[in-house]
């Protein structure tokens, strides 16, 4: 439930926090585009997706960011002092859900693509993976609105069902995929579930923080400075991790390119072709 009134420091604080999320996606995502030349093409795809999710991530921070300044507005010289609901407005969490109905697929599809499976596996785990973090999203959603305990446990268990299948499907049948992985990569991959699972996990304790009996100013605050956390190391650091593991991979498939980017062979000298002995 959002709360009547911020103290100036929780207002700062998610204040902040929002600014904070937005300079990480924004910039995330020029990095990716920038760094595209720096994989091979066949690994490509993947840092793009990667560059859209945190493009998606990026808008809809600023609408969040907007939202709560209208939302929240004080009467004090200088703006600084208590801040209370301003009248007719109100915080959009939906814009939250919004955001991870796009961006949560999309962060699945870029694992997939990056590892550049045979196109059967590939769609195999796709069509598990995808729906599956749609329908924990959608499933979320009414608990996340409701102000009733029960309802909020209901949709909060129904939620839970698909997210365990996609950690199931991420621990259990990718692994049985990476066989033909260079070792690096392997280890990567590892630390990048470990990753996703710890940054998702923010998000069922954030949703469960009323039923908790933590209620009033400090617990809104601290879910949104979960979800902004877990946002940043979900999105952003999770799509440098991505990036790294096209970069090994591109070497690994190359090591002419592999040189190049070491700085070990001028560009030209790698263009032509050596005449044998």
């Amino acid at each position: 439930m959002i709360p009547e009134d911020l103290t100036q420091s929780q207002f700062d604080t998610v204040y902040n926090l929002l600014s904070l999320v937005i300079a990480s996606q924004l910039f995330t995502a020029v990095f990716l585009v920038l760094v595209l030349p720096r994989v091979l093409p066949r690994y490509r795809q993947a840092l793009v997706i990667a560059a859209v999710v945190c493009g998606i991530a990026a808008y809809h921070y600023f609408r969040i960011f907007d939202s709560f300044k209208d939302a929240f507005v004080t009467d004090a010289v200088g703006g600084r002092g208590t801040y209370t609901q301003a009248e007719g407005a109100s915080f959009n969490e939906g814009y939250r859900y919004v955001d991870w109905l796009l961006t949560v697929p999309l962060l699945l599809v870029e694992l997939i693509a990056v590892l550049a499976l045979a196109r059967k596996v590939q769609t195999s785990l796709l069509w598990k993976l995808v729906p599956a973090a749609t329908l924990m999203i959608l499933l979320g959603y009414p608990g996340e609105i409701s102000t009733s305990d029960n309802v909020r446990v209901l949709w909060g268990v129904l939620s839970t069902i698909p997210f365990i299948f996609i950690l199931y499907v991420l621990f259990v049948e990718l692994t049985k995929s990476l066989d033909r992985q260079p070792a690096q990569v392997r280890t990567l991959i590892s630390r990048l579930r470990i990753l996703l699972l710890a940054s998702w996990l923010v998000y069922p304790i954030a949703y469960a923080l009323p039923l908790l009996g933590i209620s009033g100013a400090d617990a809104w605050v601290l879910k949104q400075g979960g979800y902004s956390i877990a946002d940043i190391a979900a999105k952003a650091v999770y799509a440098l991790i991505i990036y790294r593991i096209a970069r090994l991979k591109s070497y690994a498939d190359d090591p002419a390119f592999a040189r190049i980017e070491e700085g070990h062979e001028p560009l030209e000298e790698a263009k032509v072709p050596r005449k044998p002995r």
